[in-house]
């Protein structure tokens, strides 16, 4: 469950929308009705707050994070958008999340290439701190994001340095950080009266946020529709241009996980979110799309336990479409917003599971063709490991989770810049360059290059490369060749991440 906070007449140039009609939308709702709409589902007590006395607009905010049991999402609510975009905001993981928009820069500098993760910051010119520099989507741009994360934020009376970004309205707060965000909102109303007319007041509180130290996190709207509106001809003017973008398209491309590995990205999405978009519109379940992989999963393991060629081809089909219905079940889970313990519990069991009975299906192959019954050792060699590889995977994410996560540097509200947050991120920055610590940080900043990115994904060899592995050695070769190649690999991996997981673990 997700708390809803709407925020009304924004300080400055907002106005109620409540007369403000969508032409473009069927029925011509009210901008307010339809945003009203949109979150009852997600929250149907809707608590709203009129924002045009900041001081107690943010107290109320305050009293409403200290009774928050659950995540909060704060809206204002002359904004128009997407259905999507508010899912995938309050879907988020992070402590924290805000919607931003970016000004365009038609240069980019060195420094500025470097912005590029939670921890960097871009050194400048101590002499030269902005306020801003200008508008953009009708509010000052006076907050400077970096790749993942809001670095600094200003107002009107707090400067800002190298300001490069509007927040436009939209922010999550996870519920470990509403203790936070309600502590944040008194100590900012306690200072309204030194805040400007066009003071927006979510940027408001994410600038209290970012300087009590959590860790704001970033979304553009890509291929979504945002915006905020005050006026009857840019609610015109909304609606077209939300009505004029396929909503459907964004959701199902946000189905397809972004971090899948080569084989699953370039031989397996590309279409697969299609046939589940296909599944869901039908009224398939993801559990009936995961029994689907099975079938064929067992299927594809008794092809390869007759040992004759053609079959072991059938099998290197059927074990391929098995893997690509194990990707269409999430799809269709993400897609239709189907969600449960079972499921989930389901595709990552039998998983396993398949691997496994094709292990098998494989060795009973080579054993009914006459080759001899030393293949059980390779057999059962790429087995264990393969365990060993999931058990370490599980442990390792359990422990992490409970690894408390990295305070960020903190700065008094009352300070008139941030010239002292900029300069002990500077230092967080080098002291993290130094050591296990920068050995790490530079392979993470080597995936900027595509050929680096996609080796450091297929080396670990995940199960779309693994399935790929064990279709075409078994079509084109044999059951040897193919538990070579698994405990090969797989070694390689093992290494590769238990390294990499050992020296995490000691920074």
């Amino acid at each position: 469950m997700t708390r809803v906070v709407l925020l009304g007449a924004s300080p400055g140039p907002d106005t109620s929308p409540t007369g403000l009609r969508l032409a473009a939308i069927p029925g011509n709702p009210s901008v307010a009705e339809r945003l009203r709409s949109q979150l009852t589902s997600l929250d149907p007590r809707l608590a709203t707050i009129e924002s045009g006395d900041v001081a107690a607009a943010l107290r109320a905010l305050a009293d409403v994070a200290e009774s928050a049991t659950e995540n909060l999402f704060i809206i204002p609510e002359n904004s128009v958008v997407h259905d999507e975009l508010i899912y995938q905001i309050t879907k988020a993981k992070r402590g924290a999340l805000a919607l931003v928009a970016k000004e365009p820069r038609p240069e980019v500098t060195e420094e500025e290439q470097e912005d590029n993760g939670p921890e960097d910051h871009v050194p400048i010119d101590e002499a030269d701190p902005e306020i801003g520099l200008g508008r953009l989507e009708g509010l000052p741009v006076r907050s400077r994001v970096g790749k993942s994360r809001v670095v600094s934020v200003g107002t009107a009376s707090h400067a800002v340095t190298r300001p490069n970004a509007v927040l436009l309205g939209p922010l999550h707060v996870s519920a470990r950080n509403a203790p936070v965000l309600a502590q944040t909102c008194r100590e900012l109303a306690a200072m309204a009266a030194t805040f400007g007319e066009d003071d927006d007041l979510v940027q408001l509180i994410v600038f209290g946020l970012v300087r009590n130290g959590v860790s704001v996190g970033i979304r553009g709207r890509r291929d979504l529709f945002y915006r905020r509106v005050t006026t009857q001809e840019e609610v015109n003017e909304a609606g077209a241009e939300m009505a004029g973008m396929d909503e459907d398209r964004a959701r199902l491309n946000n189905a397809v996980k972004g971090a899948d590995g080569f084989f699953t990205t370039y031989f397996v999405s590309t279409y697969s979110r299609f046939i589940a978009r296909w599944a869901a519109r039908r009224g398939l379940t993801p559990n009936q799309v995961t029994l689907i992989s099975i079938v064929l999963g067992v299927a594809a393991a008794a092809c390869f336990a007759t040992g004759d060629r053609p079959w072991m081809v059938l099998g290197g089909v059927l074990i391929y479409f098995a893997f690509v219905f194990d990707c269409v079940d999430g799809q269709v889970a993400r897609y239709a917003r189907k969600f449960g313990v079972l499921g989930a519990w389901l595709d990552a069991t039998f998983d396993r599971f398949k691997e496994y009975v094709v292990f098998a299906g494989l060795a009973v192959g080579w054993v009914v063709s006459g080759n001899g019954e030393e293949i059980w050792i390779l057999a059962l060699a790429a087995l264990g490991l393969q365990s060993t590889r999931h058990l370490l995977d599980f442990s390792f994410g359990v422990a992490n989770r409970r690894k408390p996560p990295a305070k960020l540097p903190t700065l008094p509200l009352d300070a008139p810049d941030d010239r002292e947050l900029r300069q002990a991120l500077t230092r967080r920055k080098v002291e993290r360059s130094q050591g296990l610590r920068g050995l790490l940080k530079m392979w993470t900043k080597a995936g900027k290059f595509r050929a680096v990115h996609w080796a450091r994904k297929m080396i670990v060899f995940p199960i779309g490369e693994r399935f790929a592995a064990i279709a075409i050695t078994a079509a084109l070769f044999d059951a040897r060749i193919t538990f070579l190649t698994l405990v090969i690999w797989g070694s390689v991996a093992a290494a590769y991440t238990l390294t990499g997981r050992l020296m995490r673990s000691l920074v």
